[in-house]
């Protein structure tokens, strides 16, 4: 991938408050982020612990009742081609993980109301004991939430605030999320489970809403070998009703990426993860001298399109996966980020976190979930809501010379975020120059200033006797009679913005008089309006405004509805009486 032009020392062009962008055309998109200064971000060489955990986010839209995952032997049947797919085979033993994540998206033309109620899927996790002997396994943290739960508002808490004891309500992945960060159990889980030899048990289910989304994340460890299942049957489920959908070895409907295998084993599509990967958890350790060497820049959860320049990549592979699977863990939610940077500076810094812009222009969330920041100063714990294209102050550091500084940064990654994300520490003052300059340089996108709203339409004159054309009349002559040239309004320039007085007169234009018929040679060629009407200066010189086709409304208008202001409603209005009279003279 090619890299950033490099410079020494790092952060000389920030100090002049210049915000480059850097530009990333892997896989033919760009990540553009101004705190990165036209510079690469330096490389975090952490590493993935060799925790299994089974990730179950494939299909992420379940259209009906039927199996997820399996790591068990065997196969099952797909809804949509009818073949038989392997299973995700793997057996755990010790310590092991479980992320599973799925929305409930009725088929379409189905109604997601069904007798006044909101269908649903049970959604459940079954553990089974493929051996003789019992299984007894220990949960240490984890929780399980749903829509109804844990509802998630699109725009709700954005930026950094406080956590508090009891966290934000933000939906069922930062629900979740924020439970293993803290290493707590739910208390509806049990803490520990036994599995009798050659026999199974549902460790839970939760309703899966139609529209909604449903979430875990589990940690635990067991003293034999067993394997894991999900599963989506028919609510209201019971474990008959749980098991029966498992014994079917039929796939859930869904599975969208069973027409793209080659495109996934290409890479070029990711896909979504179902299957088993290795690491629950991510840790990274790095000195930085920011007087010496400017400020920090590393990457958190990058990926294959977006590294920031540093070449690399934060992506667990999986040992075990479903055949339309990813084939790494792309997504990493559920997986721990322990970032220890050793920082030596003076002065006031900030630790930031930001998303590329996207490359198309669109904004959406990027993250939404809670951050764990240590320092010598004490522990500070904040939900953040991120959108693509920001960037964010988590906390500012107090820096002296003659101290170096620790800092810990504690996440687990939530489903409710996009990966890509980069992480510095910028002192203070060159932070508040880049956002400045970025600022204009985003202004610079924009028009410099708005266009006037144009004059209203006159309504052409009636036609004297002595104008109007004869049947044996040329189509020039006929133009030249039928179709003067608006004029300007009398108005001074500047009073399309004046007054209330004004924009009475202006709101009282005179009614269109359609003039008479007029006839038509024989064998000449019918009159049709101009394409584009336009409106010419007082000398008769170029045209100088084009007159706009009336706007269609959106769809969230209601009829007769418009953003317009009345000025340009008006405007319209008379643009359309005025074709309407063109076309009545084209067809006759």
């Amino acid at each position: 991938m090619p890299q950033a032009h490099r410079k020494s020392p790092w952060g000389w062009p920030l100090a002049f408050g210049a915000a480059w962008l850097l530009l990333l055309p892997a896989a033919g998109l760009a990540a553009e982020v101004a705190l990165l200064g036209g510079m690469a971000a330096r490389p975090l060489r952490g590493q993935f612990n060799r925790v299994p955990v089974l990730h179950s986010n494939q299909p992420e839209e379940v259209h009906g009742p039927g199996i997820l995952i399996d790591t068990g032997e065997g196969a099952a049947q797909a809804a949509e081609t009818g073949e038989l797919l392997p299973n995700a085979t793997y057996r755990f033993q010790g310590p092991f993980g479980l992320h599973l994540h799925h929305k409930y998206a009725p088929p379409p033309g189905e109604r997601f109301v069904a007798a006044g109620q909101r269908r649903e899927l049970e959604l459940a996790a079954v553990l089974t004991n493929p051996g003789d002997r019992p299984v007894r396994i220990r949960f240490e943290s984890g929780a399980v939430r749903n829509s109804f739960e844990a509802p998630y508002l699109g725009d709700n808490l954005m930026g950094v605030k406080p956590l508090g004891p009891r966290p934000w309500n933000t939906g069922p992945g930062d629900a979740t999320a924020v439970q293993l960060l803290r290493g707590r159990l739910d208390g509806r889980l049990s803490e520990e489970v036994v599995i009798p030899p050659r026999d199974r048990v549902v460790l839970f289910s939760t309703k899966l809403p139609a529209l909604g989304v449903a979430n875990a994340l589990l940690r635990g460890h067991s003293d034999g070998p067993f394997t894991m299942a999900v599963v989506a049957a028919p609510s209201p489920g019971d474990r008959t009703s749980v098991l029966a959908t498992l014994d079917a070895r039929r796939l859930a409907p869904g599975r969208t990426y069973l027409q793209q295998l080659d495109a996934i084993q290409n890479r070029a599509v990711f896909s979504r993860v179902g299957g088993v990967a290795l690491g629950d958890a991510y840790s990274a350790s790095l000195s930085h001298d920011l007087q010496r060497s400017g400020p920090l820049h590393v990457p958190l959860t990058s990926t294959v399109r977006t590294d920031f320049g540093s070449g690399e990549v934060q992506v667990n592979p999986l040992i075990s996966r479903m055949v339309d699977s990813s084939l790494d863990n792309v997504g990493t939610y559920g997986v721990r980020f322990d970032i220890d940077l050793h920082l030596q500076g003076q002065g006031t810094y900030a630790l930031v976190l930001s998303h590329p812009r996207d490359s198309q222009g669109r904004t959406y969330t990027a993250f939404r979930g809670s951050i764990e920041i240590r320092t010598p100063q004490g522990q500070q714990d904040v939900h953040v809501g991120l959108r693509s294209g920001e960037s964010l102050t988590l906390t500012s550091l107090e820096l002296q010379a003659d101290r170096p500084q620790t800092v810990r940064l504690s996440l687990v990654y939530p489903a409710d975020a996009t990966p890509g994300h980069l992480l510095s520490v910028i002192s203070e003052v060159q932070l508040a120059q880049i956002r400045e300059q970025d600022r204009l340089q985003q202004q610079q996108v924009l028009p410099q200033s708005p266009l006037r709203p144009p004059p209203p339409l006159q309504a052409p004159p009636a036609l004297s006797q002595a104008q109007r054309p004869g049947r044996r009349s040329s189509p020039a002559a006929r133009v030249a009679a039928a179709t003067p040239l608006p004029r300007r309004s009398q108005a001074p320039a500047g009073r399309l913005q004046g007054s209330r007085g004004n924009q009475a007169r202006r709101s009282s234009p005179q009614p269109l008089r359609p003039p008479r018929q007029l006839g038509s040679a024989s064998g000449t060629t019918p009159l049709r309006p101009p394409s584009t009407l336009r409106q010419r200066s007082a000398g008769g010189g170029r045209a100088d405004l084009l007159i706009p086709q009336p706007r269609r409304l959106s769809r969230w208008q209601g009829e007769g509805e418009s953003r317009d202001s009345p000025l340009v409603d008006r405007y319209r209005q008379a643009v359309e009486a005025q074709e309407k009279i063109m076309r009545h003279w084209s067809n006759n």
